[in-house]
């Protein structure tokens, strides 16, 4: 199983590839090796200031939007320096060629708590981000949420919107009001190096979320954050996730699924998480979705390799996910959840319940997989698991507290 997956992989990898560097397109888009890329400077070409007080939203949009009109590959640059930067979003329906924005500054974001993004990147086709720091300043905004005042939702860092063939690599996102990274509506997203940073305590700042999006892959990568480190929403395919770090934080999570009306027929498939440290998050490896009528499948998922150290709840499907208490009492999740492998997971848990496979008893937990398991818990109180409503096997190493799924 595990040699196909990584087939797929191999395959995922080769086809980006090919796409990024071939795209078809009536502006005959070219190789960006090629000599003839333009280089946008947006200090020396637009008058931005990178003084860290001055505004340069404009002169960014403005090196977009010349960049966009560009015939050849072109390039935007971002010297060292300190930019300041309100809401903008950067559209490429009408881009003729590629484009790479090279980061060597960091962004300061200004204004942003009502708008639902600060910086976005929507209808485009074949994108490079290199390097940066984004600085979204969410603390204000996290105290109010904190002390339980009337307060907006805050913006998202980055937002990636009906786009595709995207490439980030060596970005680092502090801070973000809301979630640091949003992938909607993608195809063929690949991000490494990228590093993100909130206090644990910080609310709704997801590392990367995806919604709606196929062939992502995330490598190479760290997260600490004050909520998922990966959240994965409804309507995901081909997902590939190795080589990350995560905490603090709550996890690699899949879901929350199940609560919004148009979500219904939800699918998520053939999500690989592969070779993740997880070191004092919340949550490990989770699956959860809220007991509603809203159907869908969630199937197909391969947990390959994880090391962890006083994570609470190391395995863990809820199919009663309810985090404000407020949710119909009663009802049944009717999302099945099927097919889902863990393997070689090994770690220490910091709460006695080792595994947790809550499935509904409408849909129960069908084609449960453990392999190689090795989980110890040293903290007071007996060491459990719990599972309910679940079709489950082992194979390999298992150990596993006693009385442990039998």
């Amino acid at each position: 199983m595990e040699l196909i997956n990584m087939t797929n992989k191999l395959c995922y990898v080769l086809l980006f590839s090919s796409l990024f560097y071939s795209l078809p397109s009536s502006a005959s888009r070219i190789n960006p090796t090629v000599s003839s890329i333009k280089i946008y400077d947006v200090v020396r070409d637009f008058g931005a200031k990178n003084d860290g007080n001055t505004d340069a939203t404009t002169s960014f949009l403005n090196a977009w939007n010349a960049a966009c009109a560009s015939l050849t590959p072109s390039q935007i640059y971002v010297p060292k320096g300190n930019y300041v930067l309100g809401s903008i979003c950067f559209e490429g329906a009408s881009c003729k060629s590629l484009t790479s924005f090279i980061i060597d500054g960091t962004l300061i974001a200004r204004n942003i708590d009502r708008e639902q993004f600060w910086i976005g990147f929507h209808s485009v086709n074949g994108l490079h981000i290199k390097g940066g720091v984004l600085d979204a300043k969410g603390k204000n905004l996290w105290d109010c949420k904190l002390g339980g005042r009337n307060c907006p939702v805050g913006a998202k860092s980055l937002d990636f919107d009906n786009s595709k063939n995207i490439i980030v690599d060596g970005l680092t996102s502090r801070d973000s009001q809301f979630f640091h990274i949003a992938i909607n509506d993608c195809q063929n997203v690949n991000m490494g190096g990228i590093l993100v940073t909130a206090p644990a305590d910080s609310p709704n700042t997801d590392g990367i979320h995806i919604e709606r999006s196929e062939g992502v892959t995330i490598t190479h990568s760290q997260f600490m954050t004050g909520d998922d480190c990966i959240s994965i929403g409804p309507q995901n395919q081909n997902l590939w996730i190795e080589n990350v770090n995560c905490g603090p934080g709550h996890g690699i999570s899949i879901g929350s699924l199940g609560k919004r009306q148009w979500d219904e027929g939800l699918l998520v498939q053939n999500v690989t998480v592969k070779s993740v440290t997880l070191t004092g998050t919340q949550n490990g490896l989770r699956i959860k979705t809220y007991a509603s009528s809203i159907e869908g499948n969630v199937r197909d998922i391969y947990f390959f390799g994880a090391t962890m150290t006083n994570v609470g709840n190391p395995i863990i499907i809820d199919q009663f996910y309810c985090p404000h208490g407020n949710c119909t009492t009663g009802q049944e999740s009717a999302i099945k959840i099927s097919n889902v492998l863990y393997k070689n997971i090994r770690g220490i848990s910091s709460s006695p319940q080792i595994i947790t496979f809550d499935c509904s008893l409408e849909k129960p937990c069908d084609g449960l997989q453990l392999q190689d398991i090795k989980l110890t818990y040293k903290g007071p109180g007996a060491p459990h698991c719990e599972v309910k409503n679940s079709h489950w096997r082992v194979g390999g190493l298992i150990q596993l507290p006693s009385k442990c799924l039998v």
